[in-house]
């Protein structure tokens, strides 16, 4: 591992950023250097603009995924190198406007009677109920229901925030079942 990755690894350790989110930016200064073939702290503007017009209109990239590199190479150069890029202002993902698959409440029922694991299939139906992201759903504890107000409390979410989220009674009914 070089000296230069060590000290982002460290400079994101220090920021509070999360492991997914230090692998997500480390990642992203990595495909850089791999595109130029050589180190990233010896990139100028124009070729980290060619890097991005190269993700946006040969690699067709997401929004996401643009957004995402934008933002550890953004870090990397301004926090890790102390060295602001103008070029990185200019870019701006192209906002997509689709509407989200909603599966229909028989096709979710269908869904979940697949599940043969009783553990699983109630993990998945407090998760679909509650709308809550995976990881959040795989640390829901029985301290975290409150029945009598109809609430569950997700516990470090997010940006490690916590929150209370409505709980059908339907929901809590079949999780008292199981």
């Amino acid at each position: 591992m070089t000296d230069l990755r060590n000290r982002m690894i460290q400079d994101l350790q220090l920021h509070g950023y999360a492991e997914r989110t230090q692998q997500s930016y480390i990642s992203a200064v990595n495909l850089l250097a791999k595109f130029f073939n050589r180190s990233p702290d010896l990139l100028d503007d124009e070729d980290i603009r060619k890097f991005f017009l190269h993700l946006i209109n040969v690699r067709h990239a997401s929004r996401s995924t643009v957004r995402q590199y934008l933002s550890g190479i953004k870090f990397f150069y301004e926090t890790t190198l102390g060295r602001p890029l103008p070029v990185l202002d200019l870019v701006k993902p192209r906002k997509r406007f689709k509407l989200p698959v909603v599966l229909s409440v028989t096709e979710v029922r269908t869904i979940l009677a697949l599940v043969r694991n009783p553990m699983v299939q109630m993990a998945l139906v407090l998760i679909y109920a509650c709308g809550l992201r995976l990881s959040e759903g795989r640390q829901v504890r029985t301290e975290d229901i409150d029945g009598e107000r109809l609430l569950l409390w997700v516990r470090d979410g997010k940006g490690g925030k916590d929150r209370a989220v409505p709980l059908p009674r339907a929901t809590l009914e079949r999780l008292r079942f199981y």
